[in-house]
Formats: C-alpha cells, sequence, structure tokens
C-alpha cells in the first residue's frame, strides 16, 4: 500500500504558534527554572525549537515511552524505554511531548513524574487529538488541537519516517 502526506500546518503556523507556547511559558515560570522534560524521539524537535523561545532557565531531560511500535494505532500498553537521567525532587517539571492522542501513556508517564517528588508537573504538546481521548489528560499548553487523523512531521512518524518534515502532514494511504 503506497502512502502520501499532505499538509495540515505550515512550517510557518507551527513556528509562530511554538513561539506564543514559548512566551506564556516564560510568564508562567517568571522567577523560577522549568525543567523540560522530552518524550523521545518525537518530541525533541518540538522540545528543542520550545526551549529557543523560552526567556526563563531552563534544564532539559530525556525520557523514551512507547505504546505504538510501528503501529498507527496505540496499543494500550506503556513501556518506560529510557528513563531520566536527574531525579526531580523540588523541580518545576514541564513534560514536552509531541501529541496526545489516547492519553493512555501521558496519564501513566505523569503519575509517574509526579510521584518522584517535583514542585510541579505540567504538560506541554504541540498537536493534541482530544476526540480519541480514552483516559483524561489535563494538558496545560496546547500547540493545535487537530483531529483524528495519522500525522507526521516535526518529529512525528510513521514508522521511524517523515520525522524531519517541518510542516504537518496527514498520512494518506492509497
Amino acid at each position: 500500500m503506497a502512502e502520501r502526506v499532505e499538509i495540515m500546518l505550515t512550517e510557518e503556523e507551527v513556528d509562530n504558534r511554538i513561539r506564543e507556547i514559548g512566551e506564556q511559558i516564560s510568564r508562567d515560570y517568571q522567577g523560577k527554572t522549568v525543567h523540560l522534560i522530552c518524550v523521545l524521539k518525537g518530541g525533541s524537535f518540538f522540545m528543542t525549537e520550545l526551549a529557543k523561545r523560552i526567556t526563563v532557565p531552563v534544564s532539559l531531560d530525556f525520557m523514551s515511552v512507547s505504546s505504538y511500535g510501528g503501529s498507527t494505532k496505540s496499543s494500550g500498553v506503556v513501556r518506560i524505554v529510557k528513563d531520566l537521567d536527574e531525579p526531580l525532587e523540588g523541580k518545576d517539571v514541564l513534560v514536552v511531548e509531541d501529541i496526545v492522542d489516547s492519553g493512555r501513556t501521558l496519564s501513566y508517564l505523569l503519575d509517574m513524574l509526579r510521584d518522584r517528588g517535583p514542585a510541579s508537573v505540567k504538560l506541554c504538546t504541540l498537536l493534541d487529538k482530544p476526540e480519541r481521548r480514552v483516559v483524561e489528560v489535563n494538558v496545560d499548553y496546547t500547540g493545535f488541537q487537530i483531529p483524528d487523523e495519522f500525522v507526521v512531521g516535526y518529529g512525528l512518524d510513521y514508522d521511524q519516517r517523515y520525522r524531519n518534515l517541518p510542516y504537518i502532514g496527514v498520512v494518506r494511504f492509497d
């Protein structure tokens, strides 16, 4: 089966929205250091661009969790592939994710991080698909709410392809 990618959000739209989110985070964390936790691999593109637009001090860490494998649908089973390098006690944590879909993965991850004693835990996502929610998750900063389409680009992939697209596209299967 062949696939093609149609543009949903242009590079300029994504860039402008990330700038706006960075400004809001900078206001909200004024006088604090925000500890960004990137959910790999998809979140790396978003977190890099977001961090450049945050004016308060930031620290970074990375975590890899999976519930997809090579499929376009979540399996519902969350696996921690790479845990954090640093403890979270007393830190103001902002989890940076590429997309919130069913909510299963993020709900599990946020609960686990809260158990590690941070001062606060908030969630920032580039894309949100609220109509796909199975588990409720509070998203504090959202780039775009999108319909239930399988999207790629800006770090999001289909079977490890298309991450490097500078825009958000919808995968169509012919």
